[in-house]
């Protein structure tokens, strides 16, 4: 109930006021049944967006640091994504991707929609990265389509790092439902995986226009700070006396 109040009455119209998106290919989610929306992921905003331009309810798969934050804020924070439909998914250790697609799988089996992040993390330089292998697999298990869905304009509206957003205008566009039926029984396939997952990221880069780097995002991001903590640190120069 709450997901409907904070989604028209709350949170939906200011959204639409901040941001002021266009919405093009909405026709392509499907009104009825299972089926995945898989997008880019450039802003914190992501989450909100989506659904508020989507009819239907749909649930995401949230890292589960939003839900274990300390004092009344954090569990002010984990009651909000709660009751916007958001299910807790620890990406830490071996079995994480494992806990994320029993997760997702139970939304699909329930007929609904389910919105996931391929590139597993926001991108930290407005770049499209390699995609994770999970939205593949829970596409051929549970044999459903996958809507692709561009965010376009999100980064530089609210880039990481920045809490409040600067008001401007955004585009949500979807394309049309991915059928990967043909791949039926190879979820432990891992060409199969790699090739469902790959014609999904394509299809998200023809609709976003995003440069494409073929590594996977939360690589990239170890790797620089990495370089930028080996940097050497720059002390301003004494005056001469």
């Amino acid at each position: 109930m709450f997901y409907y109040v904070l989604k028209y009455v709350l949170l939906g119209p200011l959204l639409r006021l901040m941001f002021r998106p266009r919405i093009e290919g909405v026709e392509h989610v499907p009104e009825s049944g299972a089926a995945i929306i898989a997008g880019n992921h450039l802003s914190f905003s992501d989450h909100f967006l989506m659904p508020a331009v989507i009819k239907r309810r749909i649930t995401f798969l949230a890292k589960a640091e939003y839900f274990t934050g300390p004092g009344i804020k954090g569990r002010l924070i984990a009651s909000f994504f709660r009751s916007a439909g958001q299910i807790p998914v620890d990406r830490s250790g071996k079995d994480a991707g494992q806990a994320a697609i029993r997760e997702g799988l139970g939304v699909l089996r329930r007929k609904e929609l389910l919105g996931i992040y391929p590139e597993g993390t926001r991108s930290h330089d407005g770049r499209l990265y390699k995609g994770k292998v999970g939205v593949a697999v829970m596409a051929i298990k549970a044999g459903v389509p996958v809507v692709p869905c561009a965010m376009i304009g999100t980064f530089e509206a609210q880039p990481p790092g920045q809490i409040m957003p600067t008001f401007k205008r955004v585009t949500i566009r979807f394309g049309q439902p991915l059928d990967f039926t043909r791949f039926a029984g190879m979820e432990n396939e891992k060409a199969a995986l790699r090739a469902v997952t790959d014609e999904i990221m394509y299809a998200i880069l023809g609709l976003s226009g995003q440069e494409y780097v073929d590594r996977y995002a939360a690589q990239v991001k170890a790797e620089e700070q990495v370089e930028r903590a080996e940097q050497p640190k720059k002390f301003p120069r004494m005056p001469l006396s």
